[in-house]
């Protein structure tokens, strides 16, 4: 009975995956917006009804989009502190990560964007948009760690405060250089002034204000 329910399990866990993977297909050719849960279930080949078991509405079905988006952004913050000594070069390779992860993957990088300008229900949120929420948390405790590893071996300033509030105010403002970037190129352009050169300058000067005097 155990392996019963143990398949029927993975059956679901397989088939949500390849609904996501069929959102994200459709996404990529229509954009977000034009996404409609009908193009969706013809391109993962079910019926709109079982659909809709998994993902009650197209905003959950993109709560589910961004989840997976998460999960990839801690990866490669993982990856990246994983290939540093000090916090605050660990600090450093998780905001290229950041950068890279927007370039590489720009519909799950704004997927995330729309999230972020999400208002959460009061609470504690469910289902796929609290998954988002926690699996959000994650990331943030990879760059936190950081923070606190950098402070305690002394390549970080400990007057900085939180390392959550940092963690956030980092984020921010990366976050807010790469949007500029995107939607604002052209005005960028008309200053001299190139997208990924803001963007390079943002991290150098986020850098410089982490690192320990002396």
């Amino acid at each position: 009975m155990n392996d019963l329910a143990d398949r029927r399990q993975e059956e679901k866990t397989q088939r949500r995956a390849d609904i996501l993977d069929a959102a994200e297909r459709v996404a990529e050719e229509t954009g977000i917006d034009a996404m409609t849960m009908d193009l969706v279930a013809r391109r993962a080949r079910l019926s709109r009804a079982l659909l809709y078991v998994y993902f009650e509405d197209k905003p959950d079905l993109l709560f589910g989009i961004c989840g997976r988006a998460l999960d990839e952004l801690r990866q490669r913050f993982d990856h990246a502190v994983a290939s540093r000594a000090t916090g605050l070069e660990q600090v450093e390779a998780c905001g290229r990560a950041y950068v890279a992860f927007a370039r590489e993957a720009p519909l799950r990088f704004d997927a995330l964007a729309r999230f972020e300008a999400h208002t959460l229900p009061a609470g504690v949120a469910s289902g796929n948009e609290g998954g988002c929420v926690l699996a959000g948390d994650r990331v943030h405790a990879v760059l936190i760690s950081a923070i606190e590893h950098g402070i305690a071996d002394g390549s970080i300033r400990p007057d900085l405060g939180s390392p959550a509030v940092t963690s956030f105010a980092l984020w921010g403002s990366l976050h807010g250089a790469i949007q500029l970037g995107a939607t604002k190129a052209a005005a960028l352009a008309h200053a001299g002034i190139d997208a990924a050169q803001l963007v390079e300058q943002c991290l150098q000067m986020l850098g410089r204000s982490l690192a320990r005097q002396g």
